[in-house]
């Protein structure tokens, strides 16, 4: 076909211009409205199916309704007695005062009645209000007047502070984003050397997240999405959203300077590099909606925020951007801060071409030694331990932090996560008998190891159930702790009701969901990573015609995450350079690879199909393996280069975030892109494809025929150009001749060949068939 989807679509924007920006306008405006009238709420809800802790859930809502609620604990420590008749009077009228609350089940006493929750020194005590459902369902305005109501506790001198599940929020600006906004200004200022370039993606990217974080807002009214999702989503929007403008911006202003208007070069920009950020980021949002098929739905929804913003970047790169590259038109390049060279006869960058050939001169060294750096960096992974981060990596200036830090000094740290232990022991025996049973297991609880303390059970209005608190001698996320669950799952509980007629007995709580939470996650990394990579090879192996390199993609990718891995198991689990980044170390959040390997598969994407399209499209050109892959680096080296640096300092700069699971998706991010953007594109990409030669365009002649054609393909083949309606002739060398819609010659360049290698023919050039 003469006209391909994504140039008619970027000719469209040119022409109605002002007419896509008001509408861009009025989307941003509306959904904003929208999301704010949804009033959707963001709450950290793990729900697991089939899993023990979700059993034991399941148990506490049937037989225990007052427990099965989310709670806060109120911690109260006094420099004197924590139990004097003035701070006892206090707390009593405080939780009468809770009490009367609707969204409140129950709120007891640290002084009774019933065993007593106060440390041994007599400082401490602990007071628990259970709200009548879970995080998500609690008004805030109930969290908060709960809270308000222990005012007159501290008017006695004491200290209070609060902990629990209710009380996690939403993370609220924290001044990253802007501070990653001001550090892109300037990289694009370098890169582009013009203040109007510079503006144009910045433009782009905001309008984008700013659609996209209202998508976000209006799905929270829909589903629960995790508190880190509108974070961790803004961060990611806003890095794709820049670059993938930054690509079809350069390469619009290599189409100018090569002598194309703006009416020819926009929609030449938009089929070569759009089609590029296209296939790119459609691999993103299928890579991250993939999560959906390990059945978790806070994981998922996770992956929901973060695609709906990656969407709207791609909405915004192939319909808001042409149009605001109309509107700048021929002075894109006004006011500049310096003058940027282009050689408008070859596009080379003289630096970056001797620097590939000296690579292609030396294949195997810097192969071997490139593979070998990226293989040490990986080697912590081998030593990662999923898990949650309790309440000890809270930011130290709030009020879990300093509540979590008195119950682990004064009451022990397994206090700061205990077990609950439901037992069903059936319907065949006296309520004497169940008591008695319900002693032997507190009993065989106690005598097991890494068991600090078991509460008194408490029996069901039935009379068959029992209820445990098992307090470990750990905290939450030591690794004991998590031996400790499997321990009593698989030696100590089935014994207690194996003798029971319709026994069960399940280990439930925050740590155990956690934890199992880690498992189910470790079990489903394998064939999940089998599941994205095996995509991202079929849409490459569709995107460039071949069998290797989609297989060279995918092997690098793989060094380049695994690498990544390896520097977040070593900061943020083995605690190196941890303080640096104002992060405390400790297990690395269970759902985090698996959320990392899906959003950094995608982005590597990015830079592979760039790359690999300038050097496929010098290919078909010349039919020379070795100055296409030349050409093709030095032409788009310093995009990427200044593509990855905007990336890396807006993921970077979400260190300054209050989640640690969001600093380390930054950290994480900031790191992958950095060694894929250097080591991975310009050192093992060229040493690779040196080492493969012709061999790296293969594509068995039958297999060829029966792929499909991505949108936005001439349907010629891939080598041949389609010109574009209302141009010249093609193929006549001259302006008119128009942009070229699936990568033939590179913008303003004529083809050089009378006959250009024919992808239909399965055939490498040069050789025999």
């Amino acid at each position: 076909m003469e006209a391909v989807l994504l140039s008619a679509l970027a000719r469209f924007s040119v022409r109605h211009r002002w007419l896509v920006i008001a509408l861009w306008l009025l989307a941003v405006a509306g959904a904003g409205l929208s999301a704010r009238a949804a009033g959707g709420e963001f709450s950290n809800d793990l729900t697991l199916g089939d899993s023990d802790s979700q059993a034991a859930y399941d148990t506490l809502r049937e037989r225990y309704p007052d427990m099965s609620g989310d709670g806060m604990q109120v911690v109260i420590h006094s420099g004197g007695d924590v139990a004097s008749p003035e701070v006892k009077a206090a707390v009593a009228d405080a939780l009468s005062a809770v009490r009367g609350s609707e969204d409140v089940a129950a709120a007891r006493s640290p002084y009774g009645p019933g065993p007593a929750m106060v440390s041994a020194d007599g400082h401490t005590a602990m007071a628990t209000v259970q709200f009548e459902g879970r995080a998500k369902d609690v008004p805030e305005e109930s969290v908060e007047a709960a809270q308000e109501a222990f005012a007159p506790v501290r008017d006695t001198g004491a200290q209070v502070e609060f902990g629990g599940a209710v009380l996690q929020a939403e993370s609220g600006p924290s001044g990253s984003e802007a501070i990653g906004l001001a550090a892109a200004v300037l990289v694009l200022l370098v890169a582009f050397g013009s203040v109007f370039a510079m503006v144009v993606p910045l433009v782009t990217a905001l309008f984008a997240l700013a659609l996209g974080l209202s998508a976000v807002h209006l799905a929270a009214g829909l589903t629960t999405i995790g508190t880190s999702g509108p974070v961790v989503a803004a961060m990611i929007g806003l890095g794709v959203g820049i670059d993938y403008a930054l690509l079809v911006v350069t390469r619009h202003r290599e189409a100018l300077h090569a002598g194309h208007t703006p009416a020819e070069s926009i929609p030449l920009a938009l089929a070569t590099a759009g089609r590029s950020v296209l296939v790119a980021g459609a691999t993103v949002i299928v890579a991250i909606l993939s999560l959906y098929l390990i059945g978790i739905p806070f994981v998922s929804a996770l992956g929901l925020a973060s695609a709906l913003t990656v969407a709207a970047t791609l909405l915004a790169a192939v319909t808001l951007l042409p149009a605001l590259l109309a509107v700048f038109g021929s002075r894109l390049d006004r006011f500049r801060v310096r003058r940027l060279r282009f050689d408008h006869g070859s596009g080379r960058v003289s630096g970056w071409h001797r620097w590939t050939g000296h690579v292609q001169r030396h294949p195997w060294p810097y192969l071997l030694a490139s593979a070998v750096a990226l293989v040490a960096l990986a080697l912590p992974l081998f030593s990662l331990r999923l898990g949650t981060a309790d309440g000890g990596s809270a930011p130290e200036d709030t009020t879990e932090r300093r509540a979590y830090e008195l119950v682990a000094e004064d009451f022990g740290p397994g206090w700061t996560g205990p077990l609950v232990v439901t037992a069903d022991f059936g319907e065949d025996g006296s309520r004497a008998e169940v008591k008695q049973r319900a002693a032997d297991l507190r009993t065989g609880l106690a005598d097991t190891e890494g068991v600090d303390e078991v509460r008194p059970p408490r029996l069901d209005g039935n009379g068959t159930t029992a209820l445990y608190t098992v307090v470990p001698e750990g905290s939450p996320d030591e690794e004991s702790t998590e031996e400790l669950v499997h321990r009593l799952r698989d030696d100590v509980l089935p014994g207690a009701v194996a003798e029971t007629e319709g026994g069960e007995a399940h280990v439930g709580g925050s740590t155990a969901t956690a934890i199992d939470l880690a498992d189910r996650l470790g079990r489903e990394m394998a064939w999940f990573m089998t599941f994205v990579v095996g995509l991202s090879f079929l849409l490459l192996m569709v995107e460039f015609r071949s069998l290797v390199v989609p297989l060279k993609a995918a092997v690098m990718n793989l060094l380049s995450v695994g690498a990544a891995y390896g520097v977040v198991v070593a900061v943020f689990q083995w605690g190196w350079g941890a303080g640096l980044l104002g992060a405390e170390p400790g297990p690395v959040e269970s759902f985090a690879p698996i959320m990392l390997f899906a959003v950094l598969f995608g982005l590597s994407m990015d830079y592979e199909v760039f790359l690999l399209s300038r050097v496929r499209e010098e290919y078909l050109r010349t039919g020379d393996t070795g100055g296409s892959v030349r050409d093709g680096i030095a032409a788009t080296a310093r995009v990427i280069t200044a593509a990855a640096s905007v990336m890396v300092v807006v993921f970077g700069s979400f260190q300054l975030n209050d989640q640690r699971v969001v600093n380390l998706f930054g950290f994480g991010l900031a790191v992958a892109i950095a060694i894929d953007a250097t080591l991975v594109r310009l050192v093992l990409v060229p040493s690779v494809m040196a080492v493969l030669g012709r061999a790296a365009w293969w594509m068995p002649r039958p297999l060829l025929r029966l792929l499909p054609r991505l949108p936005g393909e001439a349907a010629a083949g891939g080598g041949r150009t389609a010109a574009v309606p209302g141009s010249g002739p093609a193929g006549d060398g001259t302006r008119g001749d128009g942009p070229r819609c699936d990568g033939g010659a590179t913008a303003g360049r004529p083809h050089e060949r009378d006959h250009e290698p024919d992808p239909e023919d399965g055939r490498v050039p040069g050789t025999r068939s």
